[in-house]
């Protein structure tokens, strides 16, 4: 996957792999010992009902930075 700037990202709508609509990108996670991303942080969509992905405390998705297939319009992750 070529370069992205994250400034490009911050908000950026998410979708699963099925179309459907998971929310949009709050944050991303890393670990800060090897600067490994592990996890975008998505509020969900109000039309979101079910998903496999765990949520926060604060309520926010947590996907797995592995699952994300596509940037570009949409962030693309799959399902």
């Amino acid at each position: 996957m070529p370069e992205i700037l994250a400034e490009n990202l911050s908000g950026k709508d998410v979708m699963g792999s099925d179309g459907k609509e998971l929310g949009s990108l709050y944050n991303i996670t890393m670990d800060l010992s090897s600067g490994a991303l592990n996890h975008l942080v998505i509020e969900p969509a109000d039309s979101l009902h079910t998903t496999d992905f765990e949520y926060s405390e604060e309520g926010h998705l947590l996907v797995p930075v592995e699952q994300v297939t596509a940037v570009k319009d949409h962030m693309i992750v799959d399902r």
